[in-house]
């Protein structure tokens, strides 16, 4: 970027600041830690269409999800941490090769916990950053509290689709329907929470006790953007060790690249790990919103 294209940044780049500033104190007032886990990683997590960044004989993180949990099963109770991910061929308004997450996760919790402390973590950096709830994202008045609106994946897809994925799971319909006809609909007037998703569409997530089909997962819309994805989190080693092969044979079948299973986290689950909660949020995105930026080009000091 030049000079000149730096410096009309600079607004963007202060609120940038201050979000990161009142997330952190967001979380240390609750008697989260902060961690750091490595950026340059062995075993990337297995999800269909994710796909890791080489690095050497390595990979750049998707995300820190499976060190952060092996930390939950030695016994840290709230951790929170933020920091750069990788996802290679992701670029867009909305992507970015390198992008800011924040991900937290507390033992003895689940995902409706985690959405309380989302509603709280959200309204208090709208707060910290521009003084209240209430702000206008291209040209819609957005009131971020106190209703959002929650949705499961059933209902929305019956009414904006046409069809039900929790019954009859298809991925590619899946994912193309959900961009294409269920995120458009959505309302752009308060945040919109879609949960309970097809067990097939979370391979880290535990499945809904009495709803073997459906799992515990859900996601925060605001404006139209996918900001934050939450579990109750898979803790069955024997389960987790089965969907992660699933997904390496369909990755195979795509012609993905096949990553080995992350064998120091499957023994961590084996030693045991409690019921636990947590969340990953596009800190970029978040940025754009508060910001009123049209793309995470816009809240990034350097895109790649």
């Amino acid at each position: 970027m030049t000079p000149e294209s730096l410096s009309h940044m600079k607004p963007a780049l202060e609120i940038r600041s201050k979000v990161l500033q009142a997330v952190r104190d967001f979380f240390v007032g609750r008697g989260f830690v902060e961690v750091e886990t490595p950026v340059r990683i062995p075993d990337p997590a297995l999800e269909l269409y994710i796909d890791a960044e080489p690095s050497g004989g390595a990979y750049l993180r998707t995300s820190p999800e499976l060190h952060m949990k092996r930390l939950l099963a030695a016994g840290y109770e709230r951790i929170f941490q933020i920091g750069p991910c990788f996802r290679r061929g992701e670029r867009g308004r909305l992507h970015n090769p390198e992008f800011t997450m924040l991900e937290w996760y507390r033992l003895n919790a689940d995902y409706n916990d985690i959405l309380m402390d989302t509603k709280m973590l959200i309204s208090s950096v709208a707060r910290k950053v521009l003084g209240g709830t209430s702000l206008t994202y291209k040209g819609v008045q957005i009131e971020l509290m106190p209703v959002w609106e929650c949705l499961s994946v059933e209902e929305a897809f019956l009414l904006h689709a046409g069809w039900n994925p929790v019954k009859k799971y298809d991925a590619d319909r899946f994912d193309l329907d959900l961009v294409g006809k269920v995120e458009p609909g959505l309302s752009l007037k308060c945040p919109v929470v879609l949960k309970d998703y097809p067990a097939e569409a979370a391979a880290l997530a535990r499945r809904k006790p009495g709803m073997e089909e459906v799992a515990e997962r859900w996601e925060l819309y605001i404006a139209g953007m996918e900001i934050v994805n939450a579990f109750s989190e898979l803790t069955d080693p024997v389960e987790q060790r089965r969907r992660f092969e699933e997904c390496a044979a369909e990755r195979a079948k795509a012609g993905r690249d096949v990553y080995r299973l992350d064998e120091e986290f499957l023994k961590a689950l084996e030693k045991g790990m409690p019921d636990a909660g947590g969340a990953a949020l596009g800190v970029d995105r978040l940025v754009m919103l508060l910001a009123g930026a049209d793309s995470i080009a816009g809240v990034r000091a350097f895109c790649s």
